[in-house]
């Protein structure tokens, strides 16, 4: 993987401070300040420490990605306080005494872990003023290289309080360095308001943009550049126009400051929605002018693939693009991306990656696919247990660009009564060639569904992509993917809990025996398919539906290989609500829909349901996923795998009541 900015944390950490230092950026008894600041070396360190607190997403213990209904992790681990914070959450654990994975004031991680503290982002955002104030006295830079610094400070610093407003709601808006002479005005200041949060946010980042360079190469990777910068830019108008943050009367009509003014606007302005539309637009076209593209694969078939190109090669071209999406590092659709080493949590080394760890299924032994000297069971490169489930999966179109429940030739009677699938040879076979095994049991709800079904998934009688081979998986009990036996030791955590992998994350040539063979990609925080998809939604928000939203939405469904979104849904032989498409408040589902399917896994539905205030009803429900230690009928028992609870108040997290016992001034989120 090329070098980034992320892997300079290494050398900061030798200069920089631990995350309990709230005001300093050097330890004691070694660099002053003065020192960090002198030469361009050092300074890029303090550079480096900048991004140091980007949240962990790709180490499962710490992701915000689990949020939602796509992931199970190993139920195995519900009871361990240190482990999978995020899937408390879900599990409506959180509390004021000890908020889980609070940006806000940080937390302290209980035993049984080693002693870890958590980095509040407020620290970050008092590391950036430091770092601002000083790097004009770098002696051996120049001025064009200074003011790119600055501009990516200045990023950073709107870019931390939208992870804090998007989490907590309204926050205090730090707007300087804090010196051991602030007064109580500075140390105990009130929360601004919604509007304020936003408006501050925005101004960093108009600030930034500008004199960013505009795009990173090389070892420069993971740094933020003027494409990513506007990118996150109209992100942020987005959350800003959605109904959970404009016009939020129904969820907080009594959330007041001490003066009698509204967290949250109370009536809804739509012009908010032209904002972001026009920082879309900009976004696009800068990403566009500098190359970025819809990501298509050009790598030659993997031999164990080639004869499928040689007779589906439309199918299997499609399947290539959409497998890659994530695996094939710093492409061209990648706007943003992530790749962290070392993170305010400690050395996490190569187990930042471990969500791709998890999710990355045991090499089976004694099979005439496991390649020669190759190291097969479960190991450091393949803990097989971050899941899909039955949730996400159900959520994917059928070949026909339908949900299931829309599909008039879907038959949803005899979906979950096991079949098999035509032996190779026979020309009904051809229907499922590269998406399925010959003569292997599945559903035939696993039949019949679009591309990306069977690009993002591991599913029984499918293929996995993997260890340099073409695995056919079962996930029943003792089969590949799901090789424990009831007797074996801890058998419950190295299996995927819902009999459902996760393809999307793991590169095909991740290999086995230690996790130095993952090939780690960086985790996409932005990619092109989702402005065109935010754009569509938010002119259909703004003006309803037009041959412009059905573009964009079209480009997506192009390159995931279904027809077009108008075609589709005029089609009264397979639409069961014919001209959908033509509603404002039809399509607005249907992009919601393509959104989540697109972006699947990708840390993103979860907070589209948010902003659409849709999380209460949406993540109420438990997750569902089949009897993973069954085999055949027994193992397609489909069945609650883990109750979680989300209620209106959850979508603010609690200000930590120590935080409310020392600043009097700060009014505690709703319900906590």
């Amino acid at each position: 993987m090329k070098k980034n900015i992320c892997k300079t944390i290494i050398a900061a950490m030798c200069l920089l401070p631990s995350c309990s230092d709230y005001l300093d950026i050097v330890p004691d008894n070694t660099l002053t300040l003065e020192d960090v600041f002198t030469v361009r070396k050092d300074a890029y360190n303090a550079l480096a420490k900048v991004y140091y607190y980007m949240p962990p997403d790709a180490s499962w213990h710490y992701t915000s990605w689990v949020l939602g209904d796509e992931y199970l992790l190993p139920t195995a681990l519900d009871n361990r306080a240190d482990c999978e914070l995020y899937q408390q959450v879900t599990r409506g654990l959180n509390s004021a005494t000890l908020p889980i994975m609070s940006y806000w004031s940080g937390m302290a991680i209980p035993p049984p872990s080693s002693p870890r503290t958590a980095p509040s982002l407020y620290q970050a955002i008092n590391s950036i003023y430091v770092f601002l104030s000083n790097i004009d006295k770098v002696r051996d830079m120049t001025d064009s290289e200074k003011k790119d610094w600055k501009a990516q400070a200045k990023f950073m610093l709107g870019y931390y309080n939208f992870l804090l407003v998007r989490q907590t709601g309204p926050i205090v808006l730090k707007k300087g360095e804090t010196t051991p002479t602030a007064g109580d005005d500075e140390l105990y200041p009130p929360r601004a308001t919604i509007d304020e949060c936003f408006k501050f946010i925005l101004q960093c980042m108009n600030d930034a943009i500008p004199d960013l360079e505009e795009q990173r190469v090389g070892a420069d990777l993971g740094q933020i550049d003027r494409i990513g910068a506007a990118a996150i830019k109209a992100r942020v108008l987005v959350y800003r126009a959605s109904p959970f943050y404009n016009g939020n009367s129904e969820f907080y009509s009594d959330f007041t400051n001490h003066n009698g003014e509204h967290f949250f606007p109370q009536t809804d302005d739509k012009e908010k929605w032209k904002a972001a539309i026009d920082a879309i637009d900009e976004a696009i076209n800068l990403a566009k002018l500098n190359g970025k593209d819809l990501y298509t694969c050009d790598r030659v078939a993997y031999i164990y693939d080639r004869e499928d190109f040689r007779l589906q090669p439309t199918r299997m071209k499609t399947l290539y693009d959409l497998r890659m999406i994530i695996a094939d590092p710093w492409n061209e659709e990648l706007l943003w991306g992530q790749s962290q080493y070392l993170t305010p949590w400690g050395d996490l080394g190569s187990w930042s990656f471990v969500l791709v760890g998890g999710a990355q299924i045991a090499l089976p032994a004694g099979q005439s696919y496991t390649p020669p000297g190759a190291e097969t069971g479960f190991n450091n490169g393949a803990f097989n247990n971050v899941s899909g489930t039955y949730n996400a999966l159900e959520r994917f179109y059928t070949k026909n660009g339908l949900p299931i429940d829309d599909d008039l030739t879907f038959n949803q009677s005899s979906m979950f009564t096991l079949t098999t699938t035509p032996i190779d040879g026979d020309p009904a076979y051809e229907d499922v060639r590269g998406y399925l095994q010959p003569n292997a049991e599945t559903l035939p709800m696993y039949l019949n569904r679009e591309p990306r079904f069977y690009a993002n998934l591991g599913i029984t009688g499918g293929w996995w992509r993997s260890h340099g081979t073409r695995i056919p998986t079962s996930f029943y009990l003792g089969g590949p993917g799901n090789e424990w036996s009831v007797t074996q030791l801890t058998p419950t955590e190295r299996r995927f809990e819902a009999g459902i992998g996760v393809q999307k994350l793991v590169h095909p040539e991740t290999t086995t025996g230690d996790d130095g063979r993952w090939i780690k990609t960086p985790l996409p925080i932005i990619r092109l398919a989702d402005l065109y998809l935010m754009r569509a939604e938010a002119r259909n928000e703004y003006e309803g539906p037009s041959l412009k939203v059905y573009d964009d939405i079209n480009l997506v469904r192009r390159r995931a290989g279904i027809d077009d979104v108008q075609t589709t849904w005029s089609n009264a032989a397979v639409a069961r609500t014919v001209g959908k498409h033509t509603t404002q408040d039809g399509l607005r589902e249907i992009i919601l829909q393509e959104r989540g399917v697109e972006l699947a896994f990708e840390g993103q539905r979860f907070w589209d349901m948010y902003r659409h205030k849709r999380a209460h009803t949406e993540f109420s429900d438990p997750i569902m996923g089949w009897n993973n230690i069954g085999i055949g009928a027994t193992f397609f028992q489909l069945a609650p795998r883990q109750a979680r609870s989300f209620t209106i108040r959850d979508y603010l997290w609690p200000i930590a009541t120590k935080e409310i016992n020392t600043n009097a001034n700060l009014i505690q989120n709703p319900g906590w």
